[in-house]
């Protein structure tokens, strides 16, 4: 019988996932296979872990549901004091929802909010990259570059944003540019559109310090962020940095923009906040915009029925505990190097690799078909998928993406394992995912 449950792909219906204990997902198939990239990179302690199922059984016996418009409730009070502790970076205030696409849009209204209590409603334009992803309803879609996601839904598209180029150095750096002359004309860039827009007209600039689903795990050059952070700041733009898939320690920091040597006025965040157990995402907010609000009308316009949810904040808190009383981010940092290491010793002279690159548990594989002129592979062979294939043919589950040059060209591979990954599970992985792509490069039809 067809499954009723309207899947991602209506042709096939996928195996169900019967059971999941630490890194690994037991499914209907039959096989045990190791959860390499956490899911989408949300699944940062595993899954089954002892606490986090204690606490939210707790809190379910305790208190299921309290609407914010009278309630707030003390797992997300307590989530707030911890996440916020010592206030990372001027982050005064978190705002919890369900999802990173709800993250983005409560950080795209707030930005709008901020501006108008500040006397200036003119600011209504934001400025993102292409190659981005911000999340999947309207808002967020608007303001992501995955290009092969907006086009069906263009039509129906805010026009309030307008996309730059991503600093991309594996692709987009000339080899006569050193990498300072690179940051310099991606941030002249930056200011030629805030130019074009009028610099009075822009609420804000949106950017994944690590980029995430789209781009495949792409770092910024030293200095671009502090770069993109001067010009918000000379022209009176909030800065909001999307950490829903490199943040809450999936880099080797808490915080991905820890690395950059900026902190951004909103913050939004949200897989590895929860881990999960619960749908849960958020904003952690600057001091000074939730000032300007609270000294203005007094109250964020906006909301949703399961915003701060009490089962949902009480597994993040849980998540966010173990995380630091384990000490993961150390481990996050060890692992990390070792799976760079093994990754690029079984395929950074591989012909058809092009890039591998990362940060932390958050790494990703470009391929190419010539690796001195960086072609693509023509995008009906699909090669994203033929790995994800015969990874999972091996018990390893990755997480693919197609259309990384322009959301149609292009195939990169992501591997970002829970923080509690062993060395000899890292060992595991790189060997299992290296024969999927020789397998899946060996299948290809000639050329």
């Amino acid at each position: 019988m067809r499954s009723r449950l309207l899947q991602r792909n209506l042709r096939a219906d996928p195996p169900l996932a019967l059971s999941g204990e630490g890194i690994f997902i037991r499914d209907s198939n039959g096989k045990t296979v190791i959860d390499g990239s956490g899911g989408a990179a949300v699944a940062c302690l595993g899954h089954g872990h002892p606490r986090v199922l204690a606490a939210m059984r707790a809190q379910e016996e305790k208190l299921c549901y309290a609407h914010t418009a009278l309630y707030s409730c003390e797992s997300a009070e307590q989530l707030a004091d911890l996440v916020l502790e010592g206030e990372p970076g001027g982050l005064s205030h978190l705002y919890l929802c369900s999802s990173g696409s709800e993250a983005t849009e409560a950080a795209l209204k707030l930005a709008r909010q901020f501006h108008v209590e500040h006397g200036q409603p003119q600011r209504s334009r934001f400025i993102a990259r292409r190659q981005s992803y911000h999340g999947n309803t309207l808002g967020a879609l608007a303001a992501s570059g995955n290009a092969m996601r907006r086009a069906l839904y263009m039509p129906i598209l805010a026009d309030a944003f307008s996309h730059v180029s991503p600093c991309y150095a594996y692709r987009d750096r000339s080899d006569e540019e050193t990498d300072d002359e690179y940051v310099a004309r991606l941030a002249a860039e930056l200011e030629a559109e805030f130019q074009r827009l009028g610099p009075q007209n822009v609420a804000a600039f949106i950017a994944e310090p690590v980029v995430g689903a789209t781009l495949g795990c792409v770092t910024a050059l030293p200095g671009y962020f502090k770069a993109m952070r001067a010009i918000c700041d000379r022209h009176g733009a909030l800065l909001i940095l999307d950490e829903v898939m490199c943040g809450m320690g999936r880099t080797g920091t808490m915080h991905a923009w820890e690395q950059e040597g900026v902190a951004p006025d909103i913050q939004v965040v949200a897989k590895g906040l929860g881990g999960g157990y619960q749908p849960i995402g958020g904003i952690l907010i600057a001091g000074h915009v939730v000032a300007a609000i609270r000294d203005g009308s007094g109250a964020f316009m906006h909301g949703h029925t399961y915003q701060a949810h009490p089962v949902a904040a009480a597994a993040a808190l849980a998540v966010q505990r173990v995380i630091r009383e384990e000490k993961l981010l150390d481990n996050v940092t060890a692992m990390g190097a070792l799976l760079e290491k093994r990754l690029t010793e079984r395929l950074g002279n591989h012909r058809h690799v092009g890039d591998i690159r990362g940060r932390g548990l958050f790494w990703a594989v470009e391929f190419v078909t010539d690796r001195a002129t960086k072609a693509p592979f023509d995008p009906s062979l699909q090669l994203h998928e033929r790995v994800k294939m015969q990874a999972y043919e091996r018990g390893l589950a990755c997480y693919p993406m197609g259309g990384t040059l322009d959301g149609r060209r292009g195939n990169h591979v992501i591997l970002a394992p829970p923080y509690i990954v062993t060395a000899e599970q890292v060992e595991t992985i790189v060997h299992r995912f290296g024969d999927a792509v020789e397998a899946a490069l060996g299948g290809l039809p000639p050329a």
